[in-house]
């Protein structure tokens, strides 16, 4: 595969098996960003935790400070006043019985899904389409509500979702490439601050066993797992 000269360039500067500091690793992440795209800044997860048992299941939302960058696409089920709500609240898609069978049909042109309490009987249908992209509305998350207006306003102000899936990867952006350092590494703080509040209590050893930093078309930069404080400080060895 051929690689561009941005990657190759960040790859030069990423030292094999070296463990970086959250903000030595945004600096050669940002380094790896071609001007014409301005590409997300992803993190990626083990956990030291087993998803196939319920005790173990990491699931949760944060609002990062910052934000995402992007302004996520919210569909939203609902009906009356609710409706009225999410789309005053700025809601994408609004509706029921007609964006269920929209879905149902394939369709899945958004980013995020809310969903009022009573509809989730319908909505629950549509499992086969939303479970694997991560979009069922679930009441953990705060997308099975009453209250649609805050969950679409949390959602479009950058709130993040984040699952670990069945190999105990999690997965989540912290901004793009175009946000100054400080951003993203108090976007990533505040992510992390939420996963490890979510440390399941079944979960012996260590909880986070590897975490990579990148860009959406860069290398993977290994971040140094045990650093949970003090993040905008370098490594030790570079201060």
């Amino acid at each position: 595969m051929k690689r561009s000269k941005a990657y190759r360039a960040a790859e030069e500067k990423i030292e094999a098996g070296k463990l970086y500091s959250p903000l030595e690793a945004v600096r050669i992440a940002k380094s790896t960003n071609e001007t014409k795209f301005d590409a997300t800044v992803e993190v990626a997860m083990r956990l030291g935790v087993d998803p196939r048992k319920a005790d173990q299941m990491v699931r949760g939302t944060v609002n990062l400070p910052h934000g995402t960058g992007k302004t996520a696409r919210v569909l939203v089920f609902a009906n009356g006043d609710k409706a009225a709500a999410a789309e005053a609240a700025g809601a994408d898609f609004v509706g029921s019985d007609d964006l269920i069978a929209k879905v149902q049909g394939g369709w899945t042109d958004f980013d995020a899904v809310v969903a009022t309490p009573d509809l989730m009987g319908k909505v629950g249908r549509l499992g086969k389409v939303l479970g694997p992209r991560g979009l069922m509305p679930n009441p953990k998350t705060g997308t099975v509500t009453m209250d649609v207006a805050k969950a679409v306003s949390d959602i479009k102000g950058g709130k993040i979702e984040f699952r670990v899936d069945k190999h105990a990867n999690l997965h989540f952006i912290i901004g793009k490439a175009s946000f100054d350092e400080r951003a993203l590494v108090e976007n990533y703080a505040a992510a992390l601050e939420e996963i490890l509040r979510l440390k399941p209590s079944a979960s012996k050893g260590r909880y986070i066993t590897k975490a990579t930093l990148a860009t959406t078309m860069g290398p993977g930069i290994l971040l140094d797992q045990s650093r949970t404080r003090n993040l905008m400080e370098e490594s030790a060895d570079q201060a």
